[in-house]
């Protein structure tokens, strides 16, 4: 963990697994410093890694954040939540896995039960997002519309830390040209 993240959170790397433990009276979301953050910025890239949530879980993956201390005001969140365990009449929202924060739900329900792996693609190149949740596209987006449009073209990328247990593997980033024009 120490030579490309760095984070004041509980995190530990076992046998390939980060896991985030928090520790006792961790709660919320808004401490911006236990985030698993990288070391330096990232404009455009593709990143492939598997999840696991407990019933209840809830976190994020956060890229193209300008500002560390406000990755919520100051980056793009695709949402890693236990989706499976909401029921099955309820609407999307953008807190569903696969969502995009600020206001994008996913297009379908992907996710797999709490304590089941679920693996994301995800590639952001120049304007254009596509996220896949175990293998099917749940967005796909152009981040020149809308509330994305504000949002920075590089910057850091991390995992949130929710005050929930969050285990993640098989983490592979690769940055990428911009895209050329056809």
């Amino acid at each position: 963990l120490t030579n490309h993240w760095t984070t004041t959170g509980n995190w530990s790397l076992q046998d390939g697994v980060a896991t985030l433990t928090p520790r006792p009276g961790e709660k919320g979301w808004s401490r911006w410093s236990a985030y698993l953050w990288s070391k330096k910025p990232v404009g455009d890239f593709a990143i492939e890694f598997d999840y696991k949530v407990q019933k209840g879980g809830n976190s994020g993956f956060y890229f193209r954040v300008g500002d560390v201390n406000d990755p919520v005001a100051k980056g793009i969140e695709v949402q890693i939540y236990d989706s499976a365990s909401a029921p099955a009449n309820r609407p999307l929202n953008d807190h569903d896995s696969g969502g995009v924060i600020p206001g994008v739900p996913p297009t379908k329900r992907a996710a797999k039960p709490a304590g089941e792996w679920n693996q994301f693609q995800i590639t952001c190149q120049t304007d254009k997002l596509t996220i896949k949740l175990n293998g099917e596209v749940v967005n796909e987006l152009d981040l020149t519309k809308g509330q994305l449009a504000k949002r920075p073209k590089t910057g850091f990328i991390g995992f949130q830390d929710h005050g929930l247990p969050l285990s993640l593997r098989n983490i592979r980033l690769r940055e990428l040209p911009p895209a050329t024009s056809p």
